[in-house]
């Protein structure tokens, strides 16, 4: 009977595959952007400019991406995989030849109409390749300790990139998605476990390494008081205007730390914190539910995918989701120290959105040739 279902699946035509969309998970998405533009028209003062519509275009260029990736077999996404990855990486390097500076950072290539940031790409092509890699072996292949060189370098390459711009939450997030494959593709706990001692180990020698600001970050993270008015200042006006919300939060328009311009980046990295306070806790433990739904999405079609390509793949989509949001809310709460992570499908960020849109078409694709079987050998360049 799978048998019947894989040869039906793979002799679908364009028709059938869209039909075959998972339309609830698109209108999950759909919510939580409209949610989203929302907060970025409340962060203009009521109105569309400069945020909010360019917002919903964006989101509109990306449903359209989701749906054409949906549609292209998860065994076209496996020849390509490394090509995908190696245009991202080699426009890494790109970044560091000719990349554009903006607040402090070297992230963008100027493609004269757009900037691109490419770090936000390599999210993608990083899973697509590690995913690929680990369907080449078997689960003898993959407990092999010399089987992880490959995996290592596919994460190091960029991550060290990443770190050079300087974008530690990117650079972390990476990691982090890497992680998380290795371990769902079988790689044994007590590496894990060695990975972990070894780097709280050689946190003097990476101390070391950090440029001031970041140190100055983690210094704020500790102790925020200390600098209320200076490195603090951000977290500290976040806590405010997250307890200021209350329960139900102050009505849309009228948070006073984001209107009064007390609460910064409101409309990137902080607009959890002006939501919260402009819906209070109902509003926050909402957008966190339609977050949990997505990932319980992303979660569910990678167990109904017969393909190890196609398991992995739904596995790292959904970790970088779910790094994308805690990392966020993390920091505006002062979990963590702040990295500039944006939040997904809320933030303003047009590479940022493509990227949560093709990792969604991602996850479409793979619940739309679920039923295809895909060999070891099969499907090389």
């Amino acid at each position: 009977m799978a048998r019947t279902l894989g040869l039906h699946r793979e002799e679908m035509t364009l028709g059938q595959k869209f039909r075959q969309i998972i339309w609830s998970l698109v209108l999950l998405l759909t919510v939580t952007a409209m949610v989203g533009f929302a907060m970025l028209y409340s962060a203009a003062n009521g109105d569309f400019d400069p945020w909010a519509w360019r917002q919903a275009v964006r989101f509109g260029v990306g449903l359209v991406l989701l749906v054409v990736i949906a549609l292209i077999d998860v065994r076209f996404l496996l020849r390509w995989s490394y090509v995908v990855y190696a245009a991202a990486l080699a426009m890494l390097v790109l970044v560091e030849v000719m990349g554009v500076t903006g607040m402090g950072a070297q992230r963008w290539v100027d493609l004269w109409l757009f900037q691109l940031q490419p770090s936000e790409l390599m999210k993608i092509a990083l899973v697509l390749a590690m995913a690929r890699y680990f369907h080449g072996l078997t689960m003898e292949d993959t407990r092999r300790l010399r089987s992880l060189a490959v995996p290592i370098l596919l994460m190091a390459a960029p991550a060290a990139l990443v770190l050079r711009q300087p974008d530690l939450g990117t650079a972390v997030l990476l990691i982090l998605t890497s992680s998380a494959l290795m371990f769902a593709a079988g790689v044994p706990l007590r590496v894990f476990i060695a990975a972990g001692v070894a780097a709280v180990a050689s946190v003097p020698v990476g101390w070391q390494f950090l440029r001031e600001y970041q140190k100055q970050r983690i210094y704020t993270f500790l102790d925020p008081e200390n600098d209320p008015l200076g490195a603090g200042y951000h977290i500290l006006q976040s806590k405010i205007a997250l307890g200021s919300g209350g329960m139900l939060g102050k009505g849309f328009l009228n948070g006073t730390q984001s209107h009064l311009s007390f609460l910064p980046e409101r409309q990137t990295d902080f607009i959890f914190t002006m939501l919260a306070e402009e819906f209070g806790l109902a509003g926050g433990l909402m957008l966190l539910g339609l977050y949990v739904l997505i990932i319980i999405y992303g979660i569910a079609i990678s167990l109904w995918a017969k393909s190890q390509f196609g398991r992995l793949v739904a596995i790292g989509v959904t970790t970088t989701f779910f790094v994308y949001v805690f990392i966020n809310i993390a920091m505006v709460t002062g979990l963590i120290p702040v990295v500039g992570v944006p939040l997904p499908l809320v933030s303003y960020g047009g590479t940022a959105m493509m990227t949560i849109m093709v990792g969604a078409g991602l996850l479409a694709s793979v619940y739309v040739h679920r039923d295809v079987e895909i060999s070891r050998g099969e499907g090389l360049v």
